[in-house]
């Protein structure tokens, strides 16, 4: 019965394929391609659910079991939500939902609707999940609240983002605007967050908005840490024999630029060395996602290297179109 309903929707996603022209049917290598894309989709979208799920539990735990009760906030869309949630004592889980919706239509203009479905679909598992799971409050000391807290909502946020979405929006606004102004990425979150802990410290207190900032911290370096690397920018390096594929895939389907230059593989001491056009391109930290399925897709076997780049200038990077 599995390989019925498989060979069904095989043959409905390919029935507009044929091997030769004027010869209808599907072949069995288009069929076996099929299945092969079919199963690595599925198993890719499964990885992607789970570790999206294990964000939202991860960052309601931090909400729940640490800082809603003491009132300390986090930088970014979070932090806004928790100080209005501190200050008027509105439901967090309704304020997570509003203060991200501009983020998210704002991702669907500039990173895709893909990342703004899943980005949406993280963001209500969230509010979901602050609403009906009841989690223990873990402590009363403000320095473990602190660092605890900021671990598990920086964990859930870097799980988030591993699985191709975010559970907050502030780094979508930060890309939008520094395309718009120039400015770097790191610059824009720096403001908005100095922004944020400013209106802490009005609306709290001076020794709540220090706290949030051990907290906000905390959350950066678990981050960074879960996702393996703390610049916004990855510059990727990809050796594959179907290059131009690749090259095409990049400038149409992620609207970047890309360097090709001439190089030869190597073999080993005494092989034969062959010709080969090497392809590099820059992403930013929440394109890298999208930029490893697509090299799956045309080349399983590509060899990709990827190196962490502290800021750029000029290309495609600032100035390419805001829409793919």
């Amino acid at each position: 019965m599995h390989s019925l309903w498989t060979k069904i929707i095989l043959r409905t996603i390919l029935r507009k394929k044929q091997t030769v022209p004027g010869r209808s049917g599907i072949s069995s290598y288009v069929m076996a391609k099929g299945l092969r894309d079919l199963k690595y989709k599925s198993l890719r979208a499964m990885k992607d659910l789970i570790l999206i799920t294990l964000g939202i539990f991860s960052a309601a735990f931090g909400f729940k079991g640490f800082l809603l009760t003491n009132h300390f906030i986090d930088g970014g869309a979070t932090g806004i939500s928790l100080l209005i949630s501190a200050v008027t004592s509105w439901p967090l889980s309704v304020l997570i939902v509003a203060v991200n919706i501009p983020f998210v239509i704002l991702a669907y203009n500039i990173l895709g609707r893909t990342f703004a479905i899943k980005t949406s679909l993280a963001i209500t598992g969230l509010a979901v999940c602050l609403a009906t799971v009841t989690f223990p409050d873990v402590t009363q000391d403000n320095l473990l609240v602190a660092v605890f807290g900021g671990f598990f909502l920086g964990a859930g946020i870097g799980l988030a983002v591993r699985g191709g979405a975010v559970i907050d929006g502030t780094e979508v606004l930060a890309i939008y605007l520094s395309r718009k102004f120039g400015a770097t990425i790191g610059d824009v979150i720096i403001v908005i967050n100095v922004m944020i802990f400013s209106a802490a410290v009005y609306f709290l207190s001076v020794e709540i908005a220090l706290y949030s900032m051990i907290t906000y911290l905390s959350a950066s370096k678990t981050l960074d840490f879960i996702i393996e690397g703390i610049e916004e920018y990855m510059g990727v390096t990809i050796i594959s024999p179907y290059s131009e594929s690749i090259r095409l895939m990049i400038i149409e389907q992620l609207g970047r630029g890309v360097t090709v230059y001439s190089g030869k593989q190597g073999f080993g001491k005494t092989g034969m060395a062959k010709e080969i056009d090497i392809v590099y391109t820059v992403v930013t930290r929440l394109e890298l996602h999208k930029l490893n399925v697509e090299i799956e897709k045309i080349d399983p076997n590509a060899f990709v290297v990827m190196s962490s780049i502290r800021d750029t200038k000029g290309g495609m990077i600032k100035k390419r179109p805001l829409k793919h």
